[in-house]
This record gives structure tokens, C-alpha cells and sequence, in this order.
């Protein structure tokens, strides 16, 4: 889970964005960290890169496939 020390650092939004799930491998549609949905593995992503691949890390067996949320946003 991201976490935070300094709270004067981040600002508080409640836009959808951060309601999508994307598939692995898309491209991230905004800069930040995202967190993985079913195993909760988290990764950084900058400006106009693709979310990390399916086998870029491996589930349990019945977790589902990879799908990443948006959890902090960088703009």
C-alpha cells in the first residue's frame, strides 16, 4: 500500500480516474503509482508508458489476471 509522511505533499481528488482498472501492457493514461487489484503489488509509471505486461509478475491461483488502478496520481 502507498503510504505518505508528509500530508501538506499531496492534495485530495476525487476524480474518476482513479476508478478505472487497465489491462496489463496498456499504456497508462496518467502518471503515478498503480497498484495491482487482486495481489496489491504496486509500480511507479512515468508519463507515456505502458502498464507492466501479464507474466510481469505471477498471482496465486485464483486471483484472477493482472489489472492495475490508478492510487496516486502525479498531475
Amino acid at each position: 500500500m502507498a503510504t505518505y509522511k508528509f500530508l501538506r505533499m499531496l492534495s485530495l481528488d476525487s476524480s474518476s480516474k482513479f476508478d478505472d482498472l487497465h489491462d496489463a501492457g496498456v499504456v497508462a493514461p496518467y502518471p503515478g503509482i498503480y497498484r495491482c487489484e487482486e495481489c496489491g503489488r504496486e509500480i511507479a509509471i512515468a508519463n507515456g508508458l505502458a502498464l507492466p505486461p501479464e507474466g510481469h509478475h505471477s498471482h496465486a491461483l485464483g486471483q484472477g489476471r493482472i489489472r492495475w488502478r490508478l492510487v496516486v496520481s502525479h498531475t
